[in-house]
C-alpha cells in the first residue's frame, strides 16, 4: 500500500513536470500573453517532491521502511 501510494505521488510529480513544460511552449504564442500556468505547476511539483520527501522520511522513522545499503567490494 506504501509503494503504490510512493508511486502515485511520483507519477503526479513528473505529470506536473511535463504540464509545466506544456505550458511553456504554449503560452505566449500568437499574440497572447504569458499566464502563470507554468508556475502554478512547477509550484505543484516542488509541494509534491517535499511530501513525498516527508513521507519517505516518516516511513523511515516509523520503521516501515529499512535502508539496505550498497554492498561493497563483492
Amino acid at each position: 500500500m506504501k509503494s503504490l501510494l510512493f508511486g502515485v505521488v511520483f507519477i503526479g510529480i513528473l505529470g506536473a513536470l511535463a504540464l509545466a513544460g506544456l505550458f511553456m511552449l504554449r503560452d505566449g504564442r500568437d499574440g497572447k500573453p504569458k499566464s502563470s500556468n507554468m508556475m502554478r505547476a512547477l509550484a505543484l511539483r516542488v509541494a509534491l517532491s517535499v511530501a513525498l520527501f516527508l513521507c519517505i522520511l516518516l516511513a523511515w522513522r516509523l520503521g516501515w521502511i529499512q535502508p539496505t545499503g550498497i554492498p561493497i567490494g563483492r
